[in-house]
């Protein structure tokens, strides 16, 4: 389990993220997003219909023991975090969109997360559901420095524009703190943990880019779009589900619940880094085909 001062970093540096979240963002945007709500509407599809689904899915195809399920399943229901928006820069997707995404995904995620939860986890012991007033209570304290953000960008851009960079690195620095805190004092935890666990908590990630990038190339949307939600639907924000879980358990059965979290935020580092070299790449070659494009249409124009 996280020591109580770990508990207490984790809630401050999560503030910070979302602070740096919201201060990429202006009221403007979400009206030039509202030019463009197919890719909203399917990214939030993916989030809360498809993700919820697939982790369901797996616990039941892995017979993960309930505690397990529910950590799977909550893992399903979170919103993506900034670690997406990291990726989709350097995948050259589109990284507005990714932050957009995230952000809508995130305010919605009071109303959304408790819900979808409560469907899935209907008929598991009572002893592992996670209330939905933590969630609710985690959610909206979060979502102040995330709107305080947006104010901060409003007010003073370049100050606005440093304290998203700063949240962006900081999301990273999280997922890496969990890691370097609770790996080696649960060495031994993880070397009895079954293989069904470590499936699970690389498999939801996987899944997600997958359907993320079919369904929206499904819908119709452009490759470039389409990596963009295939990497906000297979992110998700793996510290805000360790800090759920914190608050909401204690003892062996946190212990228990904050294995498939944690191991989510290692291998999703792994896999959404090889994704995004493949993404880079796809990229690139479509830009080198339109710029050729370019020049052979100027060329026949000439002749």
């Amino acid at each position: 389990m996280l020591s109580p001062l770990e508990e207490t970093l984790l809630a401050i540096m999560m503030a910070v993220i979302m602070l740096g979240m919201g201060s990429s963002l202006t009221f403007k945007d979400f009206r030039i997003a509202m030019r463009h709500p197919q890719a909203i509407g399917i990214g939030f599809a993916s989030q809360y219909l498809f993700m919820p689904l697939i982790a369901f899915l797996i616990g039941r195809a892995l017979q993960l023991p309930p505690i397990q399920a529910v950590s799977l399943i909550l893992m399903g229901c979170v919103p993506g975090g900034t670690t997406s928006n990291i990726f989709a820069y350097f995948s050259r997707s589109l990284l507005g969109l990714s932050i957009l995404m995230t952000v809508c995904s995130t305010l919605l995620a009071v109303v959304m997360v408790p819900l979808v939860l409560t469907i899935y986890t209907t008929g598991i012991d009572a002893a592992f559901r996670i209330p939905s007033g933590n969630i609710v209570a985690v959610l909206g304290v979060l979502l102040v420095p995330t709107l305080f953000g947006m104010w901060l960008r409003r007010r003073n851009a370049n100050l606005g524009a440093c304290t998203e960079l700063m949240g962006g690195i900081l999301g990273v620095v999280v997922i890496v703190f969990l890691i370097a805190t609770w790996v080696p004092r649960n060495w031994q935890l993880l070397m009895t943990t079954g293989p069904e666990i470590y499936l699970a908590a690389i498999g939801l990630g996987l899944c997600g880019f997958l359907i993320g990038y079919w369904f929206s190339r499904a819908a119709r949307l452009n490759p470039l779009k389409a990596r963009t939600v295939s990497l906000e639907t297979g992110i998700q924000n793996g510290p805000l589900a360790v800090l759920i879980i914190t608050l909401s358990f204690a003892g062996e059965t946190q212990q228990q619940m904050l294995l498939i979290p944690v191991m989510y935020s290692l291998f999703i580092v792994i896999t959404s880094t090889c994704v995004t070299f493949y993404y880079r790449a796809r990229s690139l070659r479509e830009e080198l085909a339109r710029d050729r494009a370019k020049v052979e249409t100027a060329v026949s124009a000439r002749g």
